[in-house]
């Protein structure tokens, strides 16, 4: 099992986790800024771009592989499941993690009974039971969910099915092993023991991860701050270039 890695910079090392189905190419005008100061990493998840699938295909095993390939005090920023890949390398190899930015992302990505911060989990089913029949159509309708509501929704959209779609598309089994990852991970429990300092960004707009996910993390956290970025919907990084990368170097410059 390999790793596609793009590094570029020179400096402290930030570590740049993408989310479900995307890959590390929807990265690139951050880590483009990042790699001014800093050297960027910019990983493909496994199975994801350019990179090998693991077996067996859960967030465990996720974490560990790329706590392989990054270097250790890592500045680790994570979106969507990228962020509980983030969430759990750092609880399992805190040696890799000095800091944690979590972008649209929740300890509990489903809806239960006792929380309400998440989405219905038939969302991911029918994903799931469609994405065989046709990759293209299905992924053109999560990245739709993705940008819906978002005050640049058809830009952030047409930006992000031009990202997705030039590199190989996921077997897939990788990408039901992942949405499954999404329906059953529950890390509401772990977050307290996590000392590293957090910055959690979260689009006001997000449909797909409403914004009480990170308004619930950053009480849980003990070391957080928190960003909501009105008119964002999942994607803040796209849609929010500016305020998104102003509020990183406030968060690196605090933390340094």
């Amino acid at each position: 099992m390999s790793l596609h890695i793009e590094t570029a910079g020179q400096g402290k090392n930030i570590v740049l986790l993408h989310g479900w189905g995307m890959h590390g190419g929807v990265w690139d005008a951050v880590a483009g800024e990042l790699a001014q100061n800093h050297c960027a990493h910019v990983i493909d998840l496994p199975g994801m771009g350019y990179s090998d699938p693991v077996a067996p295909y859960d967030l465990a095993h996720l974490a560990d592989a790329v706590a392989e390939v990054i270097p250790e005090n890592s500045t680790v920023i994570g979106w969507s499941l990228g962020g509980q890949i983030a969430i759990k390398l750092a609880l399992n190899n805190p040696q890799h993690v000095n800091r944690l930015v979590l972008v649209d992302s929740t300890p509990c990505f489903v809806q239960s009974r006792d929380w309400q911060a998440g989405i219905a989990p038939e969302i991911f089913r029918e994903f799931a039971a469609q994405v065989g029949d046709d990759y293209r159509e299905t992924m053109t309708r999560f990245l739709g969910l993705q940008t819906f509501g978002g005050a640049s929704s058809r830009i952030v959209l047409r930006d992000l099915k031009e990202r997705f779609f030039t590199r190989p598309a996921p077997q897939p089994a990788v990408l039901r092993d992942a949405l499954d990852i999404l329906l059953t991970t529950d890390l509401r429990e772990q977050l307290p023991r996590l000392q590293q300092p957090a910055l959690l960004i979260h689009g006001s707009r997000d449909t797909l991860v409403p914004p009480d996910a990170s308004r619930w993390m950053a009480t849980q956290l003990p070391h957080a701050r928190l960003m909501i970025i009105n008119g964002a919907s999942h994607a803040p990084f796209l849609s929010h270039p500016a305020v998104f990368m102003q509020t990183l170097r406030e968060f690196f410059e605090e933390t340094s």
